[in-house]
């Protein structure tokens, strides 16, 4: 069995107590008190993640913006050094190879941000459709990303720089920003995937044990904690943010997954699957994600079956219970016709099926 990757931080997770699983062939914090609590603490104070298991890929060159255009479905035309942007990387068939963040470092210099298990997939894509007067780079292993996220989350971090943060809007990052007892500079970003305000600080990898404890200790009488992966993806759920592999995937396009609005069909430059995109934004697609609810006693698991009368008509891409909302939730991926708020399905739940109804997303909204 191949030996599981440790982010630089996980001398801090063991400090701290945390229960750790193979996340993806990493070895990563599920917990360190329990999902619910840390769940909590993000919504009502700031938690602090480890994220540094994503992966970074430099895009340089005097064709950068071109090549980017073509390779991606917003219009990054529109950024300008010091902007982000959420977008996707789509097959011809308008299905997904990942969605990423593309931030604008300089001219003819990005960073994209991709999911940590396509991070060998997705280099592999771009440099496959790489053509000349661009450099294509991963350098994953360059970084350590931490993100601290919650209410409280701009003040705990103020104290420890001089850079104004208030001044760093939603989607937009400081470089070179300099954090007291910490050795190198970062990037500062104003992103998150909990629903709450936060940011996601980029740095050199040997800086990270730094960054987490001066963090922690700032944040003490705030009631800042290290939060895992149990309650990142409670809190993303909440929020209707897609996790790969589940609500998007290449059978599963963006138009699917309710991300229109990062799929700028009528950009003027030809994206790969455009052609399909642009289709199913005018004719509709066949399928949508809604938010379900139980009605019946059970939680909607992740690829359970949803029925109407004894017809297969979608199935569900994450469920749990929310710890915000108190109730059984779910994303499912249903046919269209079925797709209004109010309408009752059946969700197989191991051997039975019980009653859910479609429900407005996302469930929690700050």
């Amino acid at each position: 069995m191949a030996e599981l990757k440790r982010t630089p931080l996980y001398s801090e997770y063991q400090k701290a107590g945390a229960k750790t699983i193979d996340f993806g062939g990493w070895d990563l914090p599920v917990q360190f008190s329990s999902i619910k609590e840390e769940h909590e603490a993000t919504r009502t104070r700031a938690g602090l993640f480890d994220v540094s298991h994503m992966g970074e890929v430099r895009v340089e060159g005097e064709n950068s913006l071109s090549f980017l255009q073509r390779m991606l479905t917003n219009d990054v035309s529109k950024l300008s050094p010091g902007k982000a942007q959420y977008t996707i990387m789509c097959y011809e068939d308008g299905g997904t190879v990942d969605d990423l963040i593309v931030y604008m470092l300089d001219e003819n210099q990005y960073l994209l941000v991709v999911n940590a298990a396509n991070r060998d997939k997705d280099t592999a894509w771009l440099k496959e459709h790489r053509t000349d007067g661009v450099t294509i780079e991963d350098v994953s292993d360059e970084f350590v990303q931490l993100a601290l996220q919650g209410p409280k989350a701009e003040e705990v971090l103020q104290k420890l720089t001089k850079t104004d943060l208030s001044a760093i809007k939603f989607f937009r990052f400081e470089q070179e920003v300099t954090i007291s007892g910490v050795t190198d500079p970062a990037i500062v970003s104003r992103t998150g995937y909990t629903g709450e305000d936060g940011f996601e600080i980029y740095l050199p990898q040997a800086s990270g044990p730094e960054l987490w404890q001066a963090i922690l200790a700032a944040g003490k009488k705030e009631g800042v904690q290290p939060i895992g992966l149990g309650a990142r993806d409670t809190l993303r759920f909440e929020a209707n943010l897609a996790l790969y592999g589940q609500e998007l995937s290449p059978e599963i396009t963006p138009l699917e997954a309710g991300l229109s609005f990062a799929v700028k069909v009528n950009k003027e430059a030809d994206f790969i699957g455009k052609d399909r995109l642009k289709e199913q934004k005018e004719n509709g697609t066949d399928r949508k994600l809604v938010g379900i609810e139980m009605i019946d006693k059970g939680i909607p698991r992740t690829h359970y079956e949803v029925f109407a009368d004894d017809e297969t008509i979608g199935f569900v891409t994450t469920g749990t219970q929310s710890p915000t909302l108190g109730k059984n939730v779910g994303l499912a991926l249903l046919d269209q016709n079925f797709t209004a708020v109010g309408t009752e399905v059946m969700v197989q739940v191991r051997k039975r099926r019980l009653k859910a109804k479609v429900i407005p997303t996302p469930f929690y909204k700050r």
